[in-house]
């Protein structure tokens, strides 16, 4: 059984872990999303239909981010979708 020591590391370290992974995801200009529904369905949408140029309108309205920004976060969200 862990001690109360042994849970204070271990929190401690995965604290260390988030940071180091939202650095990266900064870092890489990657937004994490954790639940693909929450995605704009026009976002979907429009990928599905192969028109990636009004996703990433949609994106940016809805972000207020740059053209570059929005460009790869819609192929991030395209390539996890595996759209």
């Amino acid at each position: 059984m862990p001690t109360e020591q042994d849970i204070i590391a271990l929190r401690s370290r995965v604290a260390e872990l988030e940071r180091r992974l939202d650095f990266l995801y900064k870092k890489l200009g990657i937004e994490y999303i954790d639940n693909p529904s929450s995605i704009d369905s026009r976002i979907i949408e429009f990928l599905k239909r192969g028109n990636k140029i009004e996703a990433i309108k949609i994106y940016r309205e809805l972000t207020n981010t740059g053209l570059a920004e929005a460009k790869q976060a819609v192929d991030s969200i395209e390539a996890r979708l595996g759209l």
